[in-house]
Formats: C-alpha cells, sequence, structure tokens
C-alpha cells in the first residue's frame, strides 16, 4: 500500500505506524464540567466503519510527520492524506478555539 505523503510524494506504507481514529486530535476539554465523561469516551470508544475512515498515521521510517489518511477499509484505497496539523489548525478555526 502506497501512501502518497503531501510533503515527500508517494511512500511505502511499511515507512509509517498507524495509530487510530483521526478523531483523536479533537481532545476533549479538560475544563467542561463531564471532562471525566468525555476523556473516557475518547480514550475507549471507538468506531470500526465499512468503508471510508479518517485515520492517524505517523511517519515513523521518515519525516516524523503525522498524517490524517482517508482510507476505505474495504479495499485500502486510500483516496486522501494530509498533514495532521493542518487538520488540527482547520478545526481549530471552525470550533472558534484558539492554538493551544
Amino acid at each position: 500500500m502506497l501512501i502518497n505523503h503531501p510533503l515527500l510524494g508517494p511512500r511505502d506504507a511499511s515507512e509509517f505506524v498507524y495509530l487510530g481514529d483521526a478523531s483523536l486530535i479533537k481532545r476533549p476539554d479538560a475544563s467542561a464540567a463531564n471532562a471525566s465523561r468525555q476523556f473516557h469516551d475518547y480514550l475507549h470508544l471507538r468506531d470500526n466503519p465499512a468503508g471510508l475512515h479518517r485515520e492517524l498515521w505517523f511517519h515513523e521510517q521518515g519525516d516524523r510527520s503525522w498524517l490524517v489518511v482517508t482510507r476505505n477499509t474495504l479495499t485500502h484505497e486510500i483516496t486522501h492524506v494530509e498533514l495532521a496539523r493542518d487538520v488540527a489548525m482547520a478545526w481549530q478555526a471552525s470550533s472558534g478555539e484558539g492554538c493551544a
């Protein structure tokens, strides 16, 4: 499987480590009234979709960047790859939160 790295071009998937659902970028607010429940769900509950899914991948054997890879879990076809920092910044901008 090839991952088309946004900065380095096509790279073999063996250079990367899969780290789970890309929603992990959206860390709960520790000061929220229900922070304990939010962190429980954040740490322990995961979707297991059949079809398109956004995932976190770490380029361990390369530039050590974090990527958000949109992959079809049925066919393993990768349809989109973006830098995780860009995804996080877009999410922060759309939710009105400042950068940490």
